[in-house]
């Protein structure tokens, strides 16, 4: 009788959550969901009192207070999130940028989060925002009274962010224009560069590190990612504007396609 083949040990078992991670999950999810709604009651209160405070002040004085009140809100949010254990931001290389005038700082763009950590340790900074948002009764008040600058139009966003380096501000720009979806980073477009000829000012490159995929492209806010979600500044090279816009923008894609460092 002819020896019959072996049958294949049949795969193993997937191990099953144990009862602790389980119970835990669902506490964990409610939390970050409240972490999130604590984000959006801080920025309806902040700018409800924008909205009071834009015709009143001066420029000026509106400019300098809703920039530093933007960035304490989002510090308090971040030391809030590390103190629950929910999130991690390591970010203290900023704090050499913080009263910098007359400063570019481009980053890459892994998350939603990005801009709130940039913000939190830069209270000199502007954005530049979605017109729409701008014009919204209940998020753009903040936006406003600080003065962040609207992208209607490419010339005039140019324009603006060119005053406003002059006065002294710096300008956190993103520019891949969306959150990275293919490789290191995604195509830059030139505006950066642009505005730093025109404006004669650095470019800082700043990195943000991180192996979590929240909030990335395609990320719902619903959906619980590992925890603790971690993030981590670091300051890149410094670039002085240059004649040749193009050139630049290449230059600058290229260093920063090799220096992100890719999620796990």
């Amino acid at each position: 009788m002819l020896p019959t083949a072996a049958e294949p040990p049949p795969p193993p078992a997937r191990p099953r959550p144990g009862v602790g991670l389980r119970l835990l999950w669902p506490l964990a999810w409610l939390a970050l969901q409240l972490h999130l709604l604590l984000l959006g009651l801080m920025s309806a209160a902040w700018n409800a009192l924008a909205l009071v405070l834009y015709p009143l002040l001066p420029r000026a004085a509106g400019r300098r207070i809703g920039r530093a009140a933007i960035a304490w809100g989002y510090g308090l949010f971040w030391r809030i999130a590390a103190a629950t254990g929910m999130l991690r931001l390591q970010a203290q290389a900023l704090e050499a940028l913080r009263d910098e005038p007359g400063l570019i700082v481009v980053a890459n763009h892994p998350s939603m989060l990005d801009a709130l950590m940039l913000v939190a340790r830069l209270p000199r900074s502007a954005c530049v925002m979605k017109a729409g948002l701008m014009r919204n009764p209940l998020l753009g008040p903040g936006a406003r009274l600080a003065r962040y600058i609207r992208n209607d139009s490419a010339y005039g966003m140019i324009r603006c962010a060119v005053a406003d380096l002059a006065e002294g501000g710096q300008l956190v720009l993103f520019p891949e224009g969306t959150r990275t979806t293919q490789g290191a980073v995604n195509p830059f477009h030139a505006s950066f560069a642009l505005i730093a000829q025109r404006a004669n000012a650095p470019i800082q490159a700043v990195f943000i590190d991180t192996d979590s995929p929240y909030l990335g492209k395609g990320w719902p806010l619903w959906r619980l990612p590992p925890l603790p979600i971690r993030f981590a500044v670091r300051l890149g090279r410094r670039f002085a504007p240059a004649t040749d816009v193009e050139a630049q923008r290449a230059e600058i894609e290229a260093y920063f396609a090799a220096g992100v460092q890719h999620r796990a």
